[in-house]
């Protein structure tokens, strides 16, 4: 029986990373043509057979729609080229912050896109550090939730801080907090914040002791960086050394880049699952996820087990 041959394609805005994840994978990113026509309208046609094959398509689904779009024409591309396989890579899961109906006549937004990709024809996702691990139950085909732990918790071993402990910003993630803490022999705090709208912190309040203790910050992904800035500053007030944040996805939104360059925090670093640009903050330090990707997609290919992937 022949082996089953991988095809890897992207979408145009996450071409950077993909380049990234197709060098350790050892194979090129294959070929795509985009038709555009004048009203918006865009048209993406592979460019090599797929026939029989395992396709990886990789893409961010961040904002604007025309990502999400893209990759679900690509989805249905692949399906019609009669590929065996369709594995979406999804560094960043857009819209999964609308989880849950959590008001009167709100959508579920992350049940939206887990369906359209469904029908577009995927038959696996891989996916990091989404916003509620509940989503992966959204789904009727596997997904492989990958955590940026991998990355971040050599880092934080590397930087060798005395009197370390780890924090939330926020209740949500608590949890996530006490595992990095657990494995790292640290110490753990929490901020609780009270919200009157998105993206705006009314009032924050900490849980736990910082005096004296060098803070990392834990998030599953940074915004406008308000939550972020305001933690740090209760953090020093508290009485903290010093203050990071890590947080494994930087949209990096409105005033986020001023915001994080004029707080106390030391510095922020993110992974590359959504294009950063660091060079509007020198405090801010990008970290690879291609690596990460390019094993499990290779295990998966393999059909080899990915647990020794999973730290936390």
């Amino acid at each position: 029986m022949a082996e089953q041959l991988s095809y890897l394609f992207c979408t145009r805005t996450s071409r950077d990373l993909a380049e990234k994840i197709a060098q350790y994978y050892g194979q090129e990113l294959g070929k795509i043509n985009f038709q555009e026509f004048s009203d918006g309208e865009f048209e993406p046609v592979l460019d090599e057979s797929v026939r029989g094959g395992r396709v990886f398509l990789i893409g961010s689904t961040f904002p604007p729609a025309d990502n999400l779009l893209e990759l679900l024409l690509m989805i249905d591309a692949a399906k019609r080229a009669s590929a065996k396989s369709i594995t979406v890579v999804l560094p960043y899961f857009g819209l999964a912050r609308q989880d849950r109906k959590d008001k009167p006549r709100a959508p579920i937004g992350a049940k939206l896109v887990a369906n359209l990709l469904t029908a577009a024809g995927a038959t696996r996702i891989m996916t990091m550090d989404l916003h509620a691990d509940q989503i992966q139950g959204f789904f009727e085909i596997p997904v492989d939730h990958l955590y940026a732990s991998t990355i971040f918790v050599d880092y934080i071993r590397d930087l060798n801080l005395e009197n370390l402990t780890i924090a939330s910003p926020d209740m949500g993630g608590a949890k996530r907090a006490k595992n990095y803490a657990g494995h790292l022999g640290a110490e753990v705090v929490i901020a609780y914040k009270e919200r009157k709208k998105a993206n705006v912190v009314e009032e924050m309040f900490l849980i736990g002791d910082v005096e004296g203790k060098n803070v990392i910050l834990i998030d599953d992904m940074i915004d406008t960086a308000g939550t972020l800035c305001k933690a740090a500053d209760i953090l020093m007030e508290k009485g903290a050394k010093t203050v990071r944040a890590m947080a494994t996805h930087g949209v990096l939104s409105g005033k986020a880049y001023e915001n994080i360059e004029n707080s106390k925090l030391l510095e922020v670093i993110v992974t590359d699952s959504i294009p950063v640009k660091n060079h509007l903050s020198s405090k801010i330090k990008v970290l690879s996820c291609a690596p990460l990707f390019a094993d499990v997609m290779k295990m998966v290919h393999e059909h080899q087990s990915i647990s020794s992937k999973f730290i936390i």
